[in-house]
C-alpha cells in the first residue's frame, strides 16, 4: 500500500519545519504568502489530506451532527434532513443520520451512538414509545447543542421547531365541514406524543366552534400506519353510527383508510379523508389525498440556523428560541364535496 502524505513530507520536500507546514495549512498570519502558497501548491502535488481526527481532538470538533429521526421512508423526514444538511454543509458540517423506527431502545442506542462518535451536536424527532427522556440529558450534561423538531417534549428545556398542531388538527376538521361533512371520525395514535395530542384537541375544538357533536366512538386509537388506517376504517365503518368523513394521523394511515374503504365501495370523497404531512406518494394515489402541509422543508432549514447560532455560544442554551410553523390545508380530491 501506498504510504498517506503527511505534513512531514511536504516540509521535506520543500524544506522548511514542519511547524511551517502546519501553520501554512492553518492559515497562521505570520506566515508569508508566498511560503503559504508553496506549501498548498506541495500538499496538492502530494495528494495531502488532513488527518481530520487529529484536528477533531486539537480543536474539540468534529464537524458531524447527529439527526436522529423514526423514520428516512417518510418523504417528510427525508425532506427534514436534506434540508438540514443543505443548511449546514456551507459551514462545514456532514450529517450522520440514526433512524429510531419508532422504538425508545433504539432511540437510546442512537444518542448513545452519536456520543460516542463524537458529534458536536444532535438533532431529533422523538419516536413514538419515547416516555423517559434521561437519554436526551446526556446530551444537555455534555454541553452540546439538543434541538428537538416536530415531536418534542415540554420537560426538556431545549430550543425546538414545531407545527401548531393544535390549529393542524383544527383546520383539517374544519376543511371537511367545509366541504359538508357533518359526522367527522379521527383514527390517531394512542401514543402519548404531544403533537398527536394537540391534533385531537384541535379536532375537538373544531367540531364544538360548529355545534357539531363530539361522538367519542369515532375517535379511534392505535399506531400509524397502512395497516392502523385499514383497521381504523373498518371499526368506523361497522360501527351503527357511521361517519361521512375521516381524518387520519398521518398520511400513511390515510391511504390505509382510502384502502379499506374501497374495498367495501365507500370510495372517497364520498367519505372524506384527509391526512397529515404532504407525504409525496398523497398526490399520485386515487382519489388523490388530501392533507396538511406540515412544511418539512422550512423546519429542516430552521433546525440548521438554530444549530449554527446554539454552536457559537459557550452556552448552547443561553438563548432558547422556539419556532413554531403555520400549518396549511392541501386540498385534492379526497374531500371534494359540493357543500350541502
Amino acid at each position: 500500500m501506498k504510504k498517506k502524505t503527511t505534513i512531514y513530507d511536504i516540509a521535506k520536500a520543500l524544506d522548511i519545519t514542519v511547524s511551517t507546514v502546519s501553520r501554512a495549512l492553518s492559515g497562521f498570519p505570520a506566515i508569508s504568502d508566498t511560503t503559504r502558497k508553496a506549501v498548498v501548491e506541495m500538499a496538492k502535488k502530494l495528494n495531502y489530506s488532513p488527518n481530520k481526527l487529529a484536528s477533531a481532538l486539537k480543536s474539540g470538533k468534529t464537524h458531524i451532527i447527529g439527526v436522529i429521526v423514526p423514520s428516512v421512508q417518510a418523504h417528510f423526514f427525508a425532506s427534514i434532513i436534506h434540508r438540514i444538511e443543505d443548511g449546514l454543509k456551507n459551514s462545514g458540517y456532514r450529517v450522520i443520520i440514526y433512524q429510531s423506527n419508532e422504538s425508545i431502545e433504539n432511540e437510546i442506542n442512537g444518542v448513545k451512538t452519536l456520543l460516542e462518535a463524537q458529534v458536536d451536536g444532535i438533532m431529533a424527532s422523538m419516536s413514538l414509545e419515547t416516555k423517559d427522556i434521561s437519554h436526551f440529558f446526556e446530551i444537555i450534561k455534555q454541553n452540546k447543542p439538543l434541538i428537538l423538531f416536530d415531536r418534542v417534549n415540554t420537560e426538556l428545556k431545549v430550543p425546538t421547531i414545531t407545527l401548531d398542531d393544535f390549529k393542524a388538527g383544527y383546520i383539517a376538521t374544519k376543511h371537511l365541514i367545509d366541504r359538508g361533512y357533518k359526522k367527522i371520525a379521527f383514527v390517531t395514535t394512542v401514543h402519548q406524543i404531544k403533537i398527536f395530542n394537540d391534533r385531537l384537541e384541535g379536532y375537538k375544538a373544531a367540531l364544538a366552534d360548529h355545534n357539531l357533536p363530539l361522538v367519542e366512538e369515532h375517535i379511534v386509537f392505535g399506531g400509524l400506519s397502512i395497516k392502523d388506517g385499514r383497521f381504523g376504517a373498518g371499526k368506523l365503518m361497522r360501527s351503527k353510527n357511521k361517519p361521512d368523513a375521516i381524518i387520519a394521523g398521518d398520511d400513511f394511515t390515510a391511504l390505509g383508510v382510502i384502502k379499506k374503504l374501497k374495498e367495501i365501495n365507500e370510495t372517497p370523497p364520498e367519505i372524506g379523508v384527509i391526512g397529515f404531512a404532504n407525504e409525496a406518494f398523497s398526490a399520485y394515489i386515487t382519489p388523490n389525498l388530501s392533507t396538511i402541509d406540515q412544511h418539512a422543508s422550512q423546519m429542516g432549514r430552521e433546525c440548521a440556523k438554530m444549530f449554527l447560532k446554539m454552536i457559537n455560544q459557550d452556552n448552547p442554551y443561553s438563548n432558547m428560541e422556539h419556532i413554531v410553523l403555520d400549518p396549511a390545508v392541501v386540498e385534492r380530491e379526497s374531500t371534494n364535496k359540493k357543500n350541502q
